[in-house]
């Protein structure tokens, strides 16, 4: 695989525990994985990935403010990246909000208590259809 994915954590949550399993488990399904670190801004996070050079950026958020900054992230992606980038987010987010964020950009949330599976099978298959580099 040579999928790059940015493990990102957006505001002032400062819980990292489940972005750094999700991170382990990425990399040894074969993904390189790139982390954040705690206390981006969604500026912050689009700076990192273009950097990086990403396939994918997901975000982990447990803070409650789910809804303005994924909607920051997901409008300074689109507004500079020349590729698709897949936008995934996983944490505390409410169905309705889910809902609506998977209807305006973000490509798949997974809500906690998702398996490592569901997201690596999630992945895989999105990478698949895009054709990845």
């Amino acid at each position: 695989m040579n999928e790059r994915i940015l493990i990102a954590k957006v505001g002032l949550d400062g819980h990292d525990r489940g972005a750094k399993i999700i991170i382990n488990y990425l990399k040894e399904s074969g993904y390189q994985v790139i982390y954040s670190g705690l206390h981006n801004s969604p500026q912050q996070i689009a700076d990192i990935a273009f950097q990086e050079d990403v396939d994918a950026i997901g975000v982990s958020i447990l803070s409650g403010s789910h809804m303005p900054l994924l909607q920051e992230l997901n409008r300074i992606i689109e507004l500079k990246s020349p590729s698709k980038i897949l936008m995934f987010a996983g944490g505390t987010i409410p169905y309705q909000d889910m809902i609506f964020l998977e209807s305006n950009g973000i490509d798949k949330i997974f809500p906690t208590g998702s398996s490592l599976e569901a997201i690596s099978n999630w992945l895989s298959r999105s990478f698949s259809e895009l054709g990845s580099k």
